[in-house]
């Protein structure tokens, strides 16, 4: 339940910055690429899958083992949202959401 209530705070925090850049720059395209980047940043940030994330970065190319697997019941059980730090991890999502956000102020500023 924590996820979802995440995921709806982020769409309507979403929409408020919509509506300021549209007031701010009067341009549907810049509202538009607003949205875009807003929809990606928040995909991927609530949608990876952390439980899988969570192992060691040299684990990434193999499947999990099954008993780490969550079966339904126990996914209902733990429907948290947590964000372990992991430095390399964190240092990805930093770079890519960076040069993400520097390219929107790019558009926005044209």
């Amino acid at each position: 339940m924590r996820c979802q209530a995440a995921l709806q705070t982020s769409l309507l925090a979403l929409a408020a910055v919509m509506v300021l850049v549209g007031i701010w720059t009067f341009s549907l395209k810049k509202m538009l690429g607003t949205y875009a980047f807003g929809i990606l940043g928040i995909a991927g940030i609530l949608l990876p899958d952390w439980e899988y994330f969570d192992r060691d970065f040299s684990q990434w190319s193999t499947p999990m083992p099954m008993p780490a697997r969550r079966t339904p019941g126990v996914a209902l059980a733990h429907d948290t949202f947590r964000f372990k730090f992991h430095p390399l991890r964190v240092t990805i999502i930093t770079l890519i959401y960076s040069f993400g956000l520097y390219k929107w102020w790019k558009f926005l500023s044209n």
